[in-house]
């Protein structure tokens, strides 16, 4: 599986859209703060939203076509999904 996913740092106004075959593993790395960069230097460790494909090209299209978006289409699939913004990573990782 491929996963495309958005996360948000503690206040929601930061948007990271990246793309992984392993969620979980991704997730930490993320939240152990050990992806050098953006995510790190801004603390973006929230899952808000993510959606599953079996086609690495579908998955890569689709975080392109994502990232190509104005903030409030971002925000919309996400609040169509994911209305209160919560920490989707916490019912993945138990």
């Amino acid at each position: 599986m491929y996963y495309v996913y958005i996360l948000t740092n503690w206040s929601n106004n930061v948007l990271y859209t990246g793309v992984t075959n392993d969620l979980e593993r991704r997730l930490y790395e993320h939240k152990n703060k050990m992806v050098k960069g953006f995510t790190k230097k801004y603390n973006v460790d929230k899952l808000v939203y993510f959606e599953s494909t079996t086609d690495v090209r579908s998955a890569i299209s689709r975080e392109k076509q994502i990232k190509g978006w104005i903030r409030s289409k971002k925000n919309d699939l996400i609040e169509n999904a994911n209305p209160g913004w919560k920490d989707l990573s916490e019912n993945l990782m138990d």
